[in-house]
């Protein structure tokens, strides 16, 4: 059997109604399928997790690692080459992997999102721009071809040759969604992000009646308990209060250790605070990180901010009970794969034991090939 963290933590007494950080990383965990790995498909786990953040390309295919039972990186590819799966900027304006589907329903919403982000970092450099005007010139130009953001950019720039590339090509993702299609997101293959529009790519229009309401449930199924203010962090959107409180009648409510107020799914699961919670390497920009106002129930706010430091884009998080405890790094060195576990906390002998396990699983994952493998904890970071 393997090595299980086993907690040593006691679980406060809570008057009724009310949540501990621990009972919310649980649920968490559970929901996230971090408590136990699942035998789902990974087309269905991706519909469940309502997407995986996709900033780096290899970053969807850790996170179904560490959540689905014999996961291999050929099953994950084969969806986005049949074009089931694909790789588009929805919640928060970051490149999220999302079932085909879910791409159609989904995008409508983020339009604004999309659109407050590109204005944010290109204000002065696209004043005055008719947007419309760089739609309708932008899908005419990616008819003809997939495109680049720099193809896409100078191209834009002939008609308004005072404005900057880079904001024409931002400008043109706001307003018209787009894709990144392969060989982008396919493991162990590089190459720039080239975009097409989801129409041309999936054959299918936008949904053109998108629920707000069916996506907050579907966010609260995977990521609650959670304030309103988690939701709004989740998604980028803002103004959502009114919202959760017209499907008040079909939720339930807790309080926290603040006292603020969290919704949840009626049925939806809440592992006990002391569930015991397997270690699990969680890829960089993991949702499961990132999709809550107050992230403390997965991440102290001291290792928050050493994980999303400057090494952010090298590193992923190591999960120890429940919560970040480590960073982690493979390196090749030769025809030798190292994983790197720098603790940000003192760890136990089972501790070690049990990271040391699921380490040798990740390395076999990610360099089936590489006879040598090494583990190697680096001096504590704490």
């Amino acid at each position: 059997m393997p090595t299980q963290v086993r907690s040593a933590a006691i679980t406060p007494k809570l008057r009724p109604g009310m949540l501990n950080r621990r009972a919310l990383n649980r649920a968490l965990l559970a929901r996230q399928l971090l408590l136990e790995r699942s035998d789902s498909t990974v087309h269905n786990a991706l519909t469940h997790l309502v997407g995986l953040q996709a900033q780096t390309p290899n970053a969807p295919y850790i996170a179904l690692w560490s959540r689905l039972k014999n996961f291999a990186p050929k099953d994950l590819a084969e969806l986005i080459c049949d074009r089931r799966v694909v790789r588009i900027a929805l919640m928060r304006g970051t490149i999220h992997s999302v079932t085909d589907r879910d791409c159609l329903e989904l995008r409508p919403h983020f339009a604004r999102v999309l659109e407050r982000g590109m204005r944010g970092a290109f204000g002065k450099q696209i004043s005055g721009l008719n947007l419309k005007e760089v739609e309708t010139t932008a899908r005419k130009l990616l008819k003809k071809k997939p495109l680049t953001f720099e193809e896409l950019g100078k191209l834009l720039s002939r008609k308004w040759p005072k404005c900057n590339p880079d904001a024409l090509a931002n400008a043109a993702r706001a307003v018209v969604p787009l894709v990144q299609i392969p060989p982008r997101g396919i493991w162990g293959e590089g190459g720039l992000a080239i975009h097409a529009p989801v129409e041309t790519w999936l054959g299918k229009p936008l949904c053109a009646t998108p629920s707000l309401d069916l996506m907050v449930y579907r966010y609260l199924a995977v990521f609650g308990p959670a304030t309103v203010r988690d939701v709004q962090a989740w998604s980028g959107l803002t103004g959502l209060r009114p919202l959760l409180e017209s499907m008040r009648r079909n939720l339930i409510t807790f309080l926290d250790e603040e006292k603020d107020e969290l919704f949840d799914l009626p049925d939806a699961p809440r592992p006990g605070a002391d569930s015991l919670a397997p270690p699990r390497f969680l890829p960089v920009f993991d949702n499961a990180l990132l999709s809550h106002a107050d992230r403390r129930r997965i991440v102290s706010e001291t290792h928050r901010k050493t994980l999303f430091g400057t090494a952010a884009l090298l590193e992923g998080s190591v999960l120890i009970d429940g919560f970040v405890g480590a960073k982690w790094k493979i390196s090749q060195v030769a025809a030798r794969a190292v994983l790197t576990i720098a603790p940000l906390l003192r760890l136990r002998n089972s501790d070690r034991a049990a990271i040391s396990e699921e380490g040798t699983r990740l390395l076999t994952f990610a360099f089936p090939a590489f006879r040598e493998q090494e583990i190697q904890f680096a001096k504590a970071d704490y």
